[in-house]
């Protein structure tokens, strides 16, 4: 049996182990290591695990991921989210389709605490599903604004994808945070025009709500204060030199520690209950790391990256293409896989054809970026559309689909937008580095 032919079972294995709802790590990893066994032998197995295990989980690197959750859970229990709501509110609740856009850009406020798409939705869903319902707000309007708001939390730094990214292509995690900058701001003002052109197309879908007084609302702004201070330390100690990625994880950690204390939100069980679900969720991403990176010894001995490039290149040998192709394949992927199995499985197969292609893979972040969030709001899979039916139960899962579909394109225009002007990904990273 040649190598390519155990290449294919071998992944072939990984998918219907996925689909029998095993964890995604076990998925991974146990195909591979039967491969590489089947293929070289315990010893090279061994040497597998010795070498590229212990190497990664020494990276200095991994640390990124447990401060900047840890970050987000502490804002969290600060209560800022809420905050940031009620502050959009009273600027945006006025206008038709207000309280869509206020739920927006309080996503993409608390997206620069969090990292989280997860926990942006969740969050939101909470706050915002109710306010606007009792405002006479539609479902589907309702659903899309917080799904839509929630993916902003994997685009906007700091982000666990964009470092789970970095790692496995071995790119600039600092260049990648600051690179979902100005992308995050165009897709947040996108999602904020969707909903003005949709309500302005049937106004009874977002009525406006009371106005409030000029004064109320600046007073209202002091709400923001925390995210801005933590996110101008955080994201401006590193285009500016002064924090390396972990180290400004770890400040970004320590700050938002302060602010819940200063805000008298921090209590001893707070704390542990942010310990313990950091710990949890650091130790699920970590496992899919160290899986992917198996993964990925065992794709390359199989020779399945060349052949899929090989594939690709035989069908278009433009760059673009070859680009327009592979964003196919991931849009959909989407429908059918989870996110970060999408990614930590893809990236090692087509990364030797975008390197060989001479694709800036700090811009490719952003554009997978896009299209992750892309398969978190679309049906069957769509994550954030059952987190927000098992917070906001009263939102059916189908309004919640309907509502999130119309979200796709905005995403789909800041895609091609990439495309044409990929300096609206990489100018400040590489103004910073």
């Amino acid at each position: 049996m040649s190598i390519e032919v155990i290449g294919i079972i071998g992944i072939a294995a990984m998918f219907l182990l996925m689909a029998a709802r095993v964890p995604i790590a076990i998925s991974m990893t146990v195909p591979a290591i039967m491969g590489i066994y089947y293929i070289s032998g315990w010893e090279t197995l061994s040497t597998v695990f010795h070498t590229v295990v212990w190497q990664h989980t020494a990276s200095y690197n991994l640390s990124t991921i447990p401060m900047f959750v840890l970050m987000g859970e502490l804002l969290f229990i600060s209560g800022i989210t809420s905050e940031l709501f009620n502050m959009f509110r009273k600027w945006l609740g006025s206008l038709r389709g207000g309280l869509g856009m206020a739920t927006i850009g309080a996503s993409a406020f608390f997206a620069a605490a969090s990292g989280s798409s997860l926990a942006n939705t969740g969050t939101m869903g909470v706050i915002s599903s109710k306010e606007m319902l009792k405002s006479g707000y539609d479902k589907t309007l309702t659903s899309g604004s917080i799904v839509a708001g929630g993916t902003l939390g994997i685009l906007i730094p700091p982000s666990t994808t964009f470092i789970i990214y970095g790692i496995i292509t071995e790119s600039s995690i600092g260049q990648l945070l600051l690179a979902g900058i100005i992308p995050g701001i165009v897709l947040t003002l996108f999602y904020m025009l969707t909903v003005y052109v949709l309500v302005l197309l049937n106004p009874e879908r977002g009525p406006a709500v009371e106005k409030v007084a000029w004064k109320e609302k600046f007073t209202s702004l002091k709400s923001i204060f925390w995210i801005v201070i933590l996110f101008t330390l955080v994201i401006g100690g590193m285009y500016f030199g002064l924090f390396s990625p972990t180290e400004a994880a770890g400040v970004g950690a320590f700050g938002s520690l302060i602010i819940a204390i200063i805000k008298r939100r921090m209590s001893i069980g707070s704390f542990a209950k942010a310990l313990t679900s950091t710990m949890k969720t650091t130790s699920f991403i970590f496992a899919i790391i160290l899986g992917a990176f198996i993964l990925n010894y065992f794709l390359t001995i199989t020779k399945i990256p060349t052949i899929l490039g090989e594939f690709l290149l035989s069908i278009t040998t433009s760059t673009l293409g070859v680009l327009l192709l592979v964003i196919l394949m991931y849009i959909i992927l989407g429908a059918v896989m989870d996110s970060l199995a999408m990614i930590v499985i893809t990236i090692p197969i087509i990364l030797p054809t975008l390197v060989g292609l001479g694709v800036d893979l700090i811009w490719f972040g952003v554009i997978i970026v896009i299209v992750i969030e892309m398969a978190m709001i679309t049906p069957p899979v769509g994550m954030l559309c059952f987190v927000l039916n098992g917070v906001a139960p009263e939102l059916e899962l189908e309004k919640i689909f309907k509502g999130s579909l119309t979200f796709v394109i905005p995403m789909l225009i800041l895609i091609a937008l990439l495309i044409i002007f990929p300096e609206i990904a990489l100018l400040i990273p590489y103004s910073a580095y």
